[in-house]
């Protein structure tokens, strides 16, 4: 092509970012690439004339990404090209519905990446020409120096602790219910990554995979507000002492209410509905079926599991063999039947989660 534009390629894996950076250098176009949605989001400012993303990367996934660049009306028109290895049709109906305009599989192929990204580099270039009266390109590389790189480069590194900030901040608040309740800090690490296997073998969303492997330790977090002998006793509660220990899940989602954090919100959410039963006969709401949040009823699977098989002040554990048949047992009942024939299907893999986190 003789029309000479830039492409910003976001993708977390390096090597792939360096391929399909090269393609797109050798077509004539200059390239300028992110390790993540929020540099990606950052980099929008250098006058990107097309956005390639990868489908899954951490903190914020291709979704999100094209989301927030049709949100913003300076960005809105940008056109957005998904590199996926999916062939889910669910996936491509939220790639639909977030603003995607095309799609290219991997590995990708020369061609197809030549004739795709020319197409929706002639339509941005017709937007450029009706809502920017034909203003001359060069103009617009001549007001972005160096500097202006340097700056955005700040806000990225900002972004990114921020980010990780924010995820150690509800690590070390979960890990204050160890105080209370003892043997508790390799229970929650087990419940996130369990609950997130699960969402991922639904598939789920990879932000709401990523979401629950964050929010699902936090399930318990009212427990800090509770007698600690009622934690640590070995002997069961009277029927006073769990009328008030039940009160936990309120507490956990008052706790957490108020955030406009997602991985907070979902926590919240988590809080208040892992003790709710399919059949409606849980606590604290008596909530049925899918008037239960999904991520409530994949923590609650992943809860009861873990401590089927862990031991407690008040019993021994039990075998996975056995902890798995109660399981089953409770299917439609207790549980959501979809989740409980997931975490069936994939015993080995969650015995194997749960052998990893000693």
């Amino acid at each position: 092509m003789s029309d000479k534009r830039r492409i910003l390629v976001a993708d977390d894996d390096e090597h792939i970012r360096t391929v399909i950076a090269e393609i797109l250098a050798s077509f004539g176009h200059e390239v300028e690439t992110a390790a993540d949605g929020f540099e990606a989001l950052a980099k929008l400012e250098l006058d990107i004339d097309l956005v390639l993303t990868d489908a899954n990367m951490p903190g914020m996934d291709g979704f999100e990404v094209t989301t927030r660049i049709r949100n913003d009306p300076r960005f809105a028109d940008v056109p957005v090209i998904m590199v996926t290895g999916s062939t889910d049709r669910r996936d491509r109906i939220r790639s639909a519905e977030a603003g995607v305009n095309d799609f290219i599989s991997k590995p990708i192929d020369y061609t197809e990446l030549f004739l795709r990204s020319t197409t929706l580099l002639k339509m941005k270039s017709m937007h450029d020409s009706l809502k920017n009266h034909q203003l001359d390109l060069e103009r617009k590389i001549e007001r972005r120096t160096e500097a202006l790189r340097t700056a955005l480069d700040k806000v990225v590194e900002q972004q990114r602790h921020l980010h990780e900030a924010n995820l150690e901040t509800i690590h070390r608040l979960v890990n204050a219910t160890e105080f209370k309740d003892r043997g508790t800090a390799a229970h929650i690490k087990r419940i996130g990554m369990i609950g997130a296997f699960v969402a991922r073998k639904m598939k789920l969303a990879p932000n709401i995979v990523e979401l629950i492997l964050y929010a699902c330790p936090m399930h318990d977090i009212g427990k800090i507000g509770m007698p600690e002998e009622f934690l640590i006793r070995p002997g069961p509660l009277t029927e006073t002492e769990w009328v008030i220990m039940r009160q936990h899940t309120k507490m956990g989602a008052e706790i957490l209410h108020g955030s406009a954090f997602p991985i907070l919100q979902m926590g919240e959410r988590i809080a208040m509905s892992h003790h709710e039963k399919w059949n409606g006969k849980g606590y604290p709401n008596g909530l049925a079926g899918e008037d239960i949040p999904i991520e409530g009823r994949i923590c609650a699977v992943a809860d009861v599991f873990d401590a089927l098989t862990s031991e407690r002040p008040y019993k021994k554990a039990f075998s996975n063999k056995d902890s798995f048949e109660m399981i089953r047992a409770e299917r439609g009942q207790h549980f959501d039947p979809t989740i409980v024939d997931i975490f069936l299907d994939n015993a080995k893999e969650i015995v194997a989660i749960k052998e990893s986190v000693g």
